[in-house]
């Protein structure tokens, strides 16, 4: 079998029954979880495995994670993974426990690529380069002889009794042309929404939804989020650390604690991102800049201020509040103007009314979201395939025989510091080694997808 190089064709094939190819396994999708499943399936029984990329090259949104750097998986014990999942964690507790962090890093050290802990426990290459990652997962592909194909997006997917049919439009040569195949099985890699520009369409929900599958309502997630009558845009750019987030839609819903980050139309940072996967707009977030428990303590060092201000004004004593760290001037001017407090005030001068709505913001300043991020701006997108209609165990659809749903395509989503990663590759893994085993023989076709 050899490669045109020339227009990205293998020769070597004949064609039967009408396909261009035939295949055991074609993974559609050349992200992380479609690059890993396929390297993890070729084994040494010389199996047929086609990566079907639509990108002129594979891993796009694989390149910029992490702003290029490739924050690829997290520090801690795996069953502490299972809580950053929302609540998904108990669907991938097989597949994490399968192939932890410790797996995924031990992978790339064997082929020269080493990690490093970074701050929070997040991990990446110690060249902190994404390229490098993606440079090892073509590299052991290409040395185990699956064949990637770029610039082909595929069209349609048809399952038939023994296997599936896949048609893709390649877009490589000018005037384009349909290229058809067959293959035993099939691992849908397609990813979610996020990051367009990568490629990512969504697509792999309409395949999975044509073949029978339930989609839950996708959005965007980890995304920055938009305040109504926003007050803080001076303060963009400054964050604050372990800072208490609540979420309330008529009653309290979540509750965070994280870094956050001010933007010029609202928040960002850790926490937020986190949180985003369960905000909708018209929501209320409330900021604990300090704790409900130093309300007594803070009110006695207000009223005690009031009597001996030293002639500074409420607004610079405010700066030396009791605080593990001092608050930044212009968050002290943001949350004085919400409580209605003029910024030349004296400290004896705050009323009590005052002194209450300045308590009140220092513990839960109530600000509403106006909206979201989009697409443009979301790491990873929220729903996606029913994980009740996958077998937790293989990653095999329970309704379609032989069909594998990996990654982002899946209604899961992970918090932000590499475990969405990690959940692409371990899913990937899980089912690698289902597909592996029944392309060999030696299990026999399961029949938990008559069982829901």
């Amino acid at each position: 079998m050899a490669e045109d190089r020339e227009n990205g064709e293998m020769t070597g094939f004949r064609k039967t029954d009408g396909f261009d190819l035939i295949f055991d396994l074609i993974v559609v999708g050349g992200g992380p979880s479609g690059l890993f499943c396929a390297l993890s399936c070729a084994g040494e029984g010389g199996r047929k495995i086609l990566v079907l990329e639509k990108n002129s090259s594979p891993g796009r949104k694989l390149l910029i994670s992490g702003m290029g750097h490739c924050n690829i998986t997290h520090d801690g014990d795996m069953q502490s993974f299972l809580h950053h999942y929302g609540d998904r964690g108990r669907f991938l507790r097989p597949a994490l426990l399968g192939f932890s962090n410790q797996d995924l890093v031990a992978f790339f050290k064997e082929r020269g690529l080493s990690m490093v802990q970074k701050e929070n426990g997040k991990i990446f290459p110690d060249t902190e380069r994404s390229a490098d990652v993606l440079e090892i997962l073509t590299t052991e592909c290409r040395k185990r002889g699956i064949e990637i194909r770029c610039g082909r997006a595929a069209s349609s997917i048809v399952k038939s009794d023994d296997g599936f049919s896949v048609s893709a439009w390649w877009e490589g040569r000018s005037e384009g042309r349909r290229e058809s195949y067959f293959c035993k099985m099939l691992a849908l890699a397609t990813g979610g929404c996020s990051y367009p520009a990568t490629g990512s369409s969504g697509d792999g929900y309409e395949f999975a939804r044509l073949l029978g599958h339930s989609i839950v309502d996708i959005g965007p997630a980890l995304v920055p989020v938009a305040i109504q009558d926003y007050p803080f845009s001076e303060l963009a750019g400054i964050s604050l650390a372990d800072t208490k987030v609540s979420l309330y839609r008529r009653a309290k819903i979540r509750e965070i604690c994280g870094d956050i980050l001010f933007t010029h139309t609202g928040l960002s940072g850790p926490a937020i991102l986190d949180l985003s996967r369960y905000i909708m707009t018209g929501d209320t977030l409330k900021l604990s800049i300090a704790a409900e428990r130093q309300r007594g303590e803070l009110e006695k060092w207000l009223v005690k201020i009031g009597g001996n201000s030293g002639g500074l004004s409420l607004q610079s004593r405010l700066s030396e509040l009791p605080l593990p760290k001092p608050l930044p001037a212009r968050l002290i001017k943001g949350i004085m103007q919400l409580s209605g407090i003029p910024p030349g005030l004296q400290p004896a001068q705050l009323s009590r009314e005052m002194r209450n709505a300045l308590l009140e913001n220092l513990i839960a300043l109530p600000l509403v979201v106006s909206g979201t991020g989009g697409y443009n701006q979301a790491m990873t997108t929220r729903g996606g395939v029913d994980t009740r209609e996958v077998d937790p165990r293989t990653m095999q659809s329970r309704l379609v025989n032989g069909l594998y749903l990996l990654g982002e395509v899946l209604d899961v989503d992970g918090d932000c510091g590499g475990y969405n990663l990690q959940a692409a590759f371990s899913t990937a893994m899980l089912a690698a080694r289902s597909i592996k085993s029944r392309l060999a023989g030696e299990i026999p076709d399961p029949k938990s997808h008559q069982n829901l």
